[in-house]
C-alpha cells in the first residue's frame, strides 16, 4: 500500500516537473507583468494623489495673493500654475479668477488671454464653456463679433447650452441680424426653466423684436437646460 502510494506521488511529481518546463516561464513572466501593472496602478494613484494636494496648496497661495490686488503676482501665480499644474481643477479655476481680477482692473488683452487658456486646456468641459461664454463677452465689447460667434458655436457643454444660444442672440442682434437673432432666442427661451429669471429676460428680448415667447416651442420643464452658469 506504501509503494503503490509513493508511485502515485511519484507520478503527480513528475507531471507537475513536465507541467512547469512546458509553461513555467510564460507563468513567471505573466505574474511579473501583473504586479508590474498593480505597483504602476498604485504609483499612479500615489501620483496623483500628491499632485491634488500640491496643486490645492497652490491655489491656496494663489487665492491669498489674488485677494490682495496685486495683478502681476496673481499672473506670476497663475504661471506657476499653469507650468506645474496645468491639467487640474485649480488651474482652471485660477485662471477664471486672474481672466476676472484683470477685467476690473481695466486690462482686458489679461483677461483675454486667461480665458483663451481654460478653454482651450481645461479637461472639464464645464469650465471650457464658462470661458467660452465670458470670452465671448470681452470679443463682443471689442465688436469683434464673428469670432465670438465662432467660439460659442461649438464645444459648449449641454448645460450651458441656453446660456450660449442666448449669448448668440445678443451677437446677432447687435450685428442687426434681426431674423437669425430671434431664432437663437426662441432656442433659449425653449430651454431655460419655466421659471427661471434668464428666461423672462429672453423674453423681453422676443418681444422687443417683435415676437412672442407663446410661439415658441420646446421643452420647458424637467428636460430643460440648468442655468448655473454666468450670463
Amino acid at each position: 500500500m506504501a509503494n503503490h502510494l509513493d508511485l502515485e506521488e511519484q507520478e503527480q511529481l513528475d507531471q507537475l516537473k513536465y507541467f512547469w518546463k512546458q509553461y513555467g516561464n510564460p507563468i513567471t513572466w505573466l505574474l511579473i507583468a501583473v504586479l508590474g501593472l498593480v505597483a504602476s496602478w498604485n504609483g499612479y494613484q500615489y501620483w496623483q494623489r500628491s499632485q491634488s494636494l500640491q496643486a490645492a496648496a497652490m491655489f491656496e497661495e494663489f487665492e491669498r495673493v489674488a485677494r490682495n490686488g496685486d495683478l502681476q503676482k496673481t499672473e506670476r501665480a497663475f504661471s506657476d500654475m499653469k507650468e506645474r499644474f496645468a491639467s487640474t481643477m485649480y488651474a482652471q479655476q485660477a485662471g477664471l479668477q486672474v481672466a476676472k481680477t484683470a477685467y476690473a482692473a481695466g486690462n482686458t488683452d489679461m483677461a483675454k488671454s486667461a480665458l483663451t487658456w481654460v478653454s482651450e486646456r481645461s479637461r472639464d468641459k464645464g469650465y471650457a464653456s464658462i470661458a467660452r461664454l465670458r470670452l465671448a463677452s470681452l470679443l463682443v465689447e471689442s465688436k469683434a463679433y464673428d469670432e465670438a460667434l465662432t467660439l460659442l458655436k461649438s464645444d459648449v457643454a449641454e448645460e450651458f447650452s441656453a446660456l450660449a444660444a442666448d449669448r448668440r442672440g445678443d451677437i446677432l442682434s447687435a450685428q442687426g441680424k434681426k431674423n437669425e437673432a430671434k431664432v437663437e432666442y426662441q432656442q433659449a427661451f425653449a430651454q431655460f426653466e419655466e421659471r427661471s429669471e434668464y428666461r423672462r429676460l429672453v423674453d423681453v428680448k422676443l418681444n422687443a423684436l417683435g415676437l412672442s415667447s407663446n410661439a415658441v416651442v420646446g421643452p420647458v420643464s424637467g428636460d430643460s437646460v440648468k442655468t448655473d452658469g454666468p450670463k
